[in-house]
């Protein structure tokens, strides 16, 4: 006899309510969905599906990392350790400098050569070192520079996320794209040369010490371990254009662990706090050079260069500039989410309309809508009362598909929207194959219920077997795929779950509900 036991009809019906709840807000007003979202508990259905790219319009960024100025970076940095190593061991040198992500430099005495090796070997014993006749090279291996251009990669794409994220840009992809390049795709966004400006920034926040005597005399070279730098608002007439200042970083913005846009005497400025070890460093660079210029550097750029009046010891100060409200917004942004280890270049750009985005979605739930009702038409023309059994089935099938994707916070695309009109094709068939089964057992002369029994039974490997091998397929596009292909798997993977379920629960509690009622003595199929 065709039986189901309570706990799965409860089951079936519980997550039939619940997709119904979680769906529902896709086909409420934006006012609507707001005020649930302001009002209702996290955990209550709230959620829409989000719209992507080539749905809703927005902006899509392809950059590019400068890894390579990662390797020349480290390299000019490896010429100070360098010349601190041979000094320490009164190692007589000449000529030190750096080329073509090489370190070189001449001893002045050939019979160093094996200490100045060994001095440098200590300071990295994986650095590749060459002597040929008292002349030094010193380069990193191939296997180094591979791993610092990933570890610049990886650091990139987790600081661009932030900034987009503190920019409160909702719903960014954000996709890695060969050795050196990130794709990031920004739905909503009509202009995004805000974004392109934060993104653009390398946001090296330095503080260091002026040699105002220096900085005065602008016909002579720096003096060794000092640089001119600009100042941000040069050629204003406010100030100098450029500063000398010792290379040396007193406090570098890594050590930051907060900075919020203020304001002081009625102007913008960023407020800024330290960590321990940044605190400790800033209050005694403050304490030791009362009365000097302390100038503020971002990029190479220097911000301000206040007078250090007093020791600044409580780890925290105030960035104070030609500041706008949005500036300071921006430049606080900047320093949470931290600095890029290496420049970065967008090289492609393109923006999608919202008018767009807009006949995309009347196009997708045309389809969607076209689909679905010729879907319905021809299994209640096939199997009549069955045939309502299986639409309601199918209903319940789209609803969990949305309630799933608004639950995850899953990003709809247009290639997903084809994975749905599939599913439906998808979802009806499992009940194409459960019907099917039926008939043949009542043409072999079974009675009613041992037909529609065996019937779900018999067919329920089939199906899953069937959707499996689906699914397998689904996931690989997934893993393997990218972008709108992703989208489309995600889609594809959901409505086969969901398809299954509303196949062999759904279609099957209705029936079993109905033979219990009526009691039938044929199958109206």
């Amino acid at each position: 006899m065709l039986y189901i036991t309570r706990w799965k009809v409860y089951l079936t019906v519980g997550i039939c309510v619940l997709g119904l709840l979680y769906a529902l807000p896709n086909a409420l007003s934006a006012k609507t969905v707001e005020w649930m979202q302001a009002h209702l508990p996290a955990f209550a259905p709230q959620q829409t599906v989000n719209l992507g790219l080539d749905l809703r319009g927005g902006s899509h960024l392809l950059l590019e990392v400068q890894t390579d100025d990662v390797i020349t970076e480290r390299m000019q940095g490896m010429v100070d350790q360098v010349r601190s190593a041979l000094r320490e061991k009164k190692i007589g040198y000449k000529d030190l400098g750096t080329a073509n992500n090489e370190v070189y430099f001449k001893m002045t005495d050939n019979g160093q050569s094996n200490e100045a090796h060994d001095a440098i070997h200590e300071m990295d014993r994986e650095l590749d070192i060459s002597v040929t006749d008292g002349a030094f090279t010193v380069k990193m291996t191939e296997a180094q520079i591979a791993d610092r251009k990933r570890a610049a990669m990886d650091q990139s794409i987790e600081i661009v996320r932030r900034r987009i994220d503190e920019s409160g840009t909702r719903e960014p992809s954000i996709q890695r794209q060969g050795d050196n390049r990130i794709l990031v795709q920004l739905p909503g966004v009509g202009d995004p040369q805000r974004i392109k400006n934060l993104l653009g920034k390398t946001a090296k926040l330095t503080f260091r010490l002026v040699d105002e005597m220096a900085s005065a005399d602008t016909t002579n070279r720096p003096p060794p371990g000092t640089e001119r730098l600009p100042m941000v608002d040069e050629g204003s007439g406010r100030g100098p254009s450029s500063l000398v200042v010792q290379k040396r970083v007193m406090v570098s913005g890594d050590m930051l662990v907060d900075a919020q846009p203020s304001f002081q005497q009625a102007e913008a400025v960023v407020a800024f706090r330290f960590d321990n070890l940044g605190a400790k460093r800033f209050g005694e660079a403050t304490q030791k050079n009362v009365g000097r210029l302390f100038a503020i550097a971002l990029d190479n750029k220097i911000i301000s260069a206040p007078v250090i009046r007093e020791p600044i010891l409580g780890g925290s100060g105030v960035i104070s500039g030609s500041f706008t409200t949005q500036s300071a917004q921006d430049l606080a942004l900047l320093l949470r989410a931290g600095a890029l280890p290496a420049p970065i270049q967008v090289i492609e750009e393109r923006t999608v309309g919202p008018g767009l985005g807009a006949d995309s979605i009347k196009a997708g739930t045309t389809a969607c809508v076209i689909g679905l009702g010729l879907v319905m038409i021809s299994v209640l023309l096939f199997y009549g009362l069955f045939g309502v059994f299986a639409n309601i089935a199918l209903l319940v099938n789209m609803a969990l598909i949305f309630a799933v994707l608004s639950i995850l916070q899953a990003t709809l695309t247009l290639p997903g929207i084809a994975g749905i009109v599939l599913t439906i094709g998808m979802g009806v068939d499992a009940n194409v194959l459960i019907f099917e089964r039926i008939r043949e057992e009542l043409r072999l002369g079974r009675s009613p219920i041992v037909a529609l029994d065996s019937g779900f039974k018999n067919s329920r490997s089939s199906i899953i077997d069937a959707n499996m091998t689906t699914l397998i397929a689904a996931l690989l596009l997934f893993t393997f795929g990218s972008g709108t292909i992703k989208g489309f798997a995600v889609t594809l993977s959901i409505g086969i779950i969901t398809s299954v379920f509303s196949a062999i629960m759904v279609t099957h509690t209705l029936v079993a509900l109905w033979t219990q009622v009526k009691k039938p003595k044929s199958i109206p199929i």
